[in-house]
């Protein structure tokens, strides 16, 4: 059927989306490139002031800047994320892409790191993974196996503790923040993800990044395409229920209910209109710091601050609704098992900048993430190309790290790092660095802003089958769930392409469109890419 055809079949179809992330950011945007949905009919709920969900970045000079995260991307694994932006106008540049900006990005900024691993403040020869006969073993099992016999174990159920020293483990847990306490299931399902990163996890050749952080160089750019087409996006609004009813193919949502700037509103759901929800979010209860005050920790196994946070609170309402919409409190019930804390550092003072490259051997935005393995933090620090940020003054820098155990006492500050100002946690760095020389100025003239984040890793926690609602769940007829907790076999969630994956997927299967979602790359199957894992596993 032809577009013209599509969009005058669903001319009037509504589609109301649940949450402001790239999810359903891509869900709108592919109902109107291939559903034919019209623009004025697609409205997005989003509970905070801003689009964008997890894909944040903001701030200013004075008050410094902050991002919460920052994304890798690959061109392999990232089928379905590229597809979205190949047709979103830059906002640099109309004519071009965001497809099209990023690959030249990339050109010109190509990454190789000489310093990923430091110990003692010295650089790490990662050369050798540092693998036993055993480890070897280990690895090889957990990737033959099925997920069903793996279960709901750890990471730390399959694998012996000499593995969790090695410097691939120290790589590997770094570039995508795993925690020995996370499933097993998810790691086999990143081993065969991104198997052909094995041979460069040591200098993350493989890795691509956007311009700017991920709000300005790819939320604002969807966000203003969708505007332009006319889609309703709502901020301020809280979806706090919905209502189904049954009908001879199955049970179809037919009522939402919203809080709109603290006001209880009820919105009718038409036979033919769709539903999209975001469930879960992995930046609930995320709480800021300062240089001279610790960020707090807001959430305590499935609360956040006294109460829970709408896209979980939606999720728990439908759940106990119906069981094949899978289990929220598998997720988000052990806080001390899915935080860990970030931090954004803006200087005014290149000094910081210029020792860096010369310890590392790369220019801002080639060398990709430094690890300190004697970090009792296990903290990790990254500089990104300059500017990071649209608006971002030349003599600004900005910087972003993280550390992945938050309650242990730091190696120089002796203090666990969630109860570290941002001042602490530079000085902490400054530590492993072994740049005390210019401790005074360097803290003079920076911004370190802490950000704890109870549920970043909520996602990685141990599951079985039924826990994740499939995107469309059986029996029904309108309803979909996107985003990072919904189930899409073989794929792995922390990752942007995951959750447009979703969107494709949704958008798909709700309108019945002949057409399949981007393909899943399975390096796997591809004899030179295990040809090549298989020399750096001898290693």
């Amino acid at each position: 059927m032809a577009n013209t055809d599509r969009s005058a079949q669903r001319s009037e179809t509504k589609a109301y989306l649940v949450g402001g992330g790239i999810a359903s950011l891509a869900s709108a945007a592919y109902l109107i490139r291939d559903g034919g949905l019209q623009g004025r009919n697609i409205t997005i709920f989003e509970e905070t002031p801003l689009l964008g969900g997890s894909l944040d970045g903001g701030g200013s000079p004075d008050q410094g800047y902050v991002i919460r995260g920052g994304r890798m991307f690959t061109y392999e694994a990232y089928t379905c994320t590229f597809d979205l932006l190949s047709f979103i106008p830059s906002l640099s540049d109309p004519a071009k892409t965001v497809k099209q900006e990023i690959y030249e990005f990339n050109e010109k900024h190509i990454p190789h790191s000489h310093a990923r691993l430091v110990r003692g403040g010295q650089k790490v020869d990662v050369s050798n993974m540092g693998f036993s006969n055993q480890d070897r073993l280990e690895l090889i099992e957990i990737m033959a196996v099925s997920e069903a016999s793996l279960g709901d174990k750890r990471i730390e159920d399959v694998f012996s503790p000499p593995f969790f020293t090695t410097n691939f483990w120290y790589m590997w847990v770094t570039t995508f923040a795993f925690q020995p306490w996370h499933s097993a299931v998810e790691l086999k399902r990143y081993l065969h993800r991104f198997i052909q990163e094995f041979p460069r996890i040591h200098t993350l050749g493989g890795v691509r990044r956007t311009p700017y952080n991920q709000y300005d160089s790819i939320v604002l750019p969807v966000t203003n395409w969708l505007k332009a087409q006319g889609a309703n996006l709502q901020t301020g609004t809280v979806v706090t229920d919905l209502d189904f009813v049954y009908g001879p193919k199955g049970k179809g949502v037919e009522r939402l209910h919203c809080v709109r700037d603290g006001k209880p509103e009820m919105i009718a759901v038409g036979a033919d209109d769709l539903v999209f929800v975001t469930n879960g979010s992995m930046t609930t209860a995320s709480s800021l710091g300062s240089m001279t005050r610790p960020a707090a920790l807001l959430a305590k196994d499935g609360k956040t601050d006294g109460k829970t946070d709408g896209s979980w609170a939606l999720w728990e309402k439908l759940a106990a609704k119906d069981a094949r919409f899978g289990r929220p409190s598998v997720f988000n019930g052990k806080v001390d098992e899915s935080k860990w804390l970030s931090f954004t550092v803006t200087i005014r003072d290149p000094t910081f900048f210029e020792l860096m490259e010369k310890f590392t051997g790369n220019v801002a935005g080639t060398g990709g993430l430094v690890t300190f393995t004697d970090s009792n933090w296990l903290m990790s620090v990254v500089l990104a190309a300059q500017p990071h940020f649209i608006g971002q003054p030349d003599n600004i820098k900005v910087f972003w790290g993280y550390g992945l155990f938050v309650d242990q006492i730091g190696n120089f500050v002796k203090k666990k790092m969630s109860d570290c100002s941002g001042e602490e946690i530079l000085t902490e760095l400054l530590g492993h660095l072994r740049f005390e020389t210019h401790k005074e100025l360097i803290l003079k003239t920076s911004n370190c802003i802490p950000c704890m984040m109870p549920y970043i890793t909520s996602q990685f926690m141990p599951r079985v089958k039924g826990d994740r609602p499939p995107v469309k769940p059986p029996g029904t007829t309108n309803l979909a769930f996107i985003g990072q907790y919904c189930e899409i076999p073989d794929d792995v969630v922390f990752t942007v392409e995951y959750s447009v994956r979703s969107a494709q997927t949704a958008v798909i299967a709700l309108l019945g469109l002949d057409k399949k979602v981007s393909p899943l790359y399975k390096a796997q199957y591809d004899p030179a890419v295990l040809f090549s894992a298989a020399k750096t596993l001898a290693h």
